[in-house]
């Protein structure tokens, strides 16, 4: 059984829905092709996310992002679209997604998108000493 690319983002029930608590995914090799120059493109993906109901699946994630390999994408396009799409299919109380950019022509890109529930308010933060 072999293993392919998929836009198709699988979700199972948050099994602590009572709680605000913040799920961090760290994604450091993701790859898309610049619509210019036809060159691939590299980006670490941080994902941040307060889950609601949904989480997302981990494999169904992966594969999410290996369908962009081949697509040609701008950085801040294909940072919305990867936000967009984990929203829409996890309806979160809030998240955060950070596309950490290689250097391109001597440029670093990074691209910070957010996506918070209507109403939703985060508790205060709390500094220990």
């Amino acid at each position: 059984m072999s293993t392919h690319p998929s836009k198709d983002l699988e979700t199972f029930p948050n099994p602590n829905p009572q709680r605000d608590y913040t799920i961090r995914i760290d994604a450091p090799e993701f790859t898309c092709i610049c619509p210019k120059t036809g060159q691939p493109d590299f980006a670490q993906f941080k994902l941040e996310y307060v889950p609601d109901q949904k989480c997302v699946e981990l494999k169904a994630l992966k594969l999410y992002l290996w369908s962009y390999r081949e697509e040609g994408a701008f950085h801040e396009a294909v940072t919305n679209k990867i936000l967009e799409d984990l929203a829409v299919a996890t309806e979160p109380r809030f998240m955060r997604l950070t596309g950490v950019w290689n250097v391109r022509g001597g440029i670093y890109t990074t691209v910070v998108v957010e996506h918070r529930k209507a109403g939703w308010q985060p508790a205060p933060k709390i500094e220990l000493p």
